[in-house]
């Protein structure tokens, strides 16, 4: 089964021209200019992603990062946790979903709940890593849409996935037994339902009119001192 980002359109990035702010503020609005505010930063080691979603009333759940798994994948999740990518702390309904959930495989995410933020950081693509850790039940993984094209899609392996090693996806962290509990709180009812293409267009907008039950990351925050 494919990991793929969808192919966006050119509407995308014209749609968010109009929203985007005229200069990076990068204070208050990081996520709105990621080239200025965001990817010059590098992941520490090793640190902890801390996740709050509206999945089960309210299930949380810790990602341990480790950079030399996969030095470009960590660098590219510590850009998109530090400057709000994922949650509404610097922009309001910016919470996204979790738009894919396949039991037994997957639960894919990473497509900002606002439409500027996912078109000002789409061209910022990473290249591959080599795969040095296998694709195990609890690792997370950036989705691709071929050979170096990672940007901000992720997903974590419900189950041992390692079929996927060799079609080059990288783990750059994992979750503990507790957090893949958690996350088997989130709603799979909608399988892959969720067009991305609309997503990225509308935003959280598209998804809670078609999709009322889906869950959303709350917070997305570096737990470590």
């Amino acid at each position: 089964m494919a990991l793929r980002v969808a192919l966006l359109t050119a509407a995308l990035a014209a749609g968010a021209a109009a929203t985007a702010p005229a200069a990076a503020d990068c204070k208050a609005h990081p996520a709105l200019s990621p080239a200025a505010c965001c990817v010059q930063l590098v992941s520490p080691p090793a640190w902890t992603a801390s996740f709050s979603t509206t999945a089960g009333g309210g299930a949380s759940f810790n990602v341990a990062v480790n950079r030399s798994w996969s030095p470009l994948g960590a660098d590219r999740f510590y850009q998109m946790v530090a400057c709000g990518y994922l949650d509404s702390r610097a922009e309001a309904n910016n919470n996204a979903g979790f738009f894919r959930v396949v039991p037994n495989f997957v639960v894919q995410f990473g497509i900002a709940g606002v439409p500027a933020v996912s078109a000002a950081w789409n061209a910022l693509v990473i290249k591959d890593d080599p795969v040095l850790v296998s694709n195990t039940a609890g690792t997370f993984s950036f989705a691709t849409a071929g050979p170096d094209t990672r940007t901000t899609q992720l997903f974590v392996n419900l189950v041992d996935n390692s079929g996927l090693d060799a079609q080059g996806f990288s783990p750059f962290g994992k979750t503990d037994a507790a957090g893949l509990a958690a996350i088997g709180h989130i709603y799979a009812g909608y399988g892959q339902n969720p067009d991305q293409d609309s997503i990225y267009q509308q935003g959280d907008a598209y998804l809670k009119a078609q999709f009322p039950k889906l869950d959303y990351i709350t917070a997305c925050v570096n737990t470590t001192a």
